[in-house]
């Protein structure tokens, strides 16, 4: 594995990079967009696994996370496709047809990226993608409680007290873990519904799912297989959302037994 930085979209990048690819993967290399909060450090192991069976793949750490650069300004989905647009013509390997595979808030990018770009992607992996966002009671709460809490900025214990509330209020929620740049920002993910760009994506798609999974029930990945023509739906049984750490072996086995 070899770790380097590179400058995309005037953001100092890290990016992971397993493998040397083999005669009968050449021109097919992999690219893996993380989930929201996370970064390629947690894409280790299914990484050096894909990269032994031949594969050259490439995780980078996206604005605002990991190892890469700081937002300087709130960023919307549409921004951070743009980035991965520029991170792909920045990588020669991934000039040509490529695998991509995204998690959670990294799926929501792959799903609009393989829009914009159909002819590009040889297969795209959505797992546990944070495609949808309907608008259900426990968002209403969420939006309510969050404008309750902002009356207390003033409090000397605000950052603590707006901590607890969303704690044990809205409980599994990432915006309890960000401040500033990056709050403002998950604000404007989550208020991106890709369920509409769905049926316009052509490459063929595996999606995987943890039937456990509570941040992005199993429900969602049903609705992705119908919107998605070319579609299969693969179920990890007893796993929930981070299937790239419980379990990596067997969300790398699902991968690999998909590739053609």
């Amino acid at each position: 594995m070899q770790e380097k930085k590179i400058l995309v979209n005037n953001v100092n990048t890290v990016v992971k990079i397993y493998g040397e690819g083999s005669p009968q993967q050449a021109g097919r290399p992999f690219l893996i967009l993380h989930g929201w909060n996370s970064s390629s450090d947690k894409w280790i192991e299914v990484a050096e696994t894909l990269s032994k069976r031949g594969l050259k793949v490439f995780v980078p750490d996206l604005p605002g996370f990991g190892k890469s650069d700081a937002l300087q300004i709130p960023w919307n989905t549409n921004k951070y496709v743009n980035w991965v647009e520029e991170f792909v013509k920045s990588q020669p390997e991934l000039r040509s047809e490529f695998y991509l595979l995204g998690h959670s808030f990294g799926g929501a990018l792959a799903s609009k990226y393989v829009v914009k770009h159909p002819q590009e992607v040889k297969k795209l992996f959505l797992v546990s993608a944070a495609c949808i966002r309907k608008k259900t009671a426990k968002k209403s709460l969420f939006q309510k409680v969050s404008k309750v809490v902002k009356l207390f900025y003033f409090l000397p214990y605000y950052s603590f007290f707006r901590r607890a509330v969303y704690k044990f209020v809205i409980k599994k929620s990432d915006y309890l873990y960000v401040d500033g740049i990056i709050k403002e920002t998950y604000l404007n993910v989550i208020s991106d519904n890709l369920s509409f760009h769905l049926p316009f994506i052509k490459a063929p798609v595996v999606i995987i799912w943890g039937d456990k999974d509570e941040m992005t029930p199993i429900e969602d990945a049903r609705f992705i297989q119908n919107q998605i023509k070319n579609s299969k739906l693969s179920i990890i049984q007893g796993a929930g959302h981070d299937l790239n750490r419980k379990p990596p072996e067997v969300l790398s086995e699902k991968v690999l037994e998909n590739l053609n």
